[in-house]
């Protein structure tokens, strides 16, 4: 299939794996938001440590949701799952590190609104972290590492 096919099929709503990725984002940013505000609000917990905790609690949500329903990958051979979990992980944290910086440096240094950094930024997050898990984490028998 051509990249126009593709992009075609994408437009068009035809690609089942993209649309899940988008679904599944939806509801991994969901629970962040249930975890963030039910720990800062009802548990008073400190938001930092609230953040980190709805941070992990979305990233192994998502890691669920994307193995077993984005990218359909079934396996649950021990050796496969701890490279899997390690290197979504990684992913996650190297993509939240850059989000922050994006928001640190065109918030901070640069005076931009944070909500359209924010806005901006997830899009560049959203792209990268579909690209690693697609050809880098759950890419089937191939092996991009």
């Amino acid at each position: 299939m051509s990249l126009k096919e593709k992009v075609g099929d994408i437009l068009k709503g035809n690609n089942k794996e993209i649309f899940n990725y988008l679904v599944f984002g939806v509801l991994t940013t969901l629970v962040n938001y249930v975890s963030y505000f039910g720990a800062t609000r009802w548990l008073k917990i400190n938001y930092i440590v609230a953040n980190i905790i709805a941070w992990f609690i979305s990233v192994v949500f998502a890691y669920v949701t994307n193995k077993f329903w984005v990218f359909e990958d079934k396996s649950l051979e021990i050796k496969k799952l701890v490279k899997e979990v390690f290197m979504f992980f990684a992913a996650r944290v190297m993509s939240g590190g850059v989000e922050t910086l994006m928001l640190f440096v065109f918030v901070t240094l640069l005076g931009f609104d944070d909500g359209v950094i924010k806005i901006v930024a997830s899009v560049f997050v959203v792209i990268f972290n579909y690209v690693v898990s697609k050809f880098f984490i759950f890419n089937g028998e191939k092996d991009c590492i």
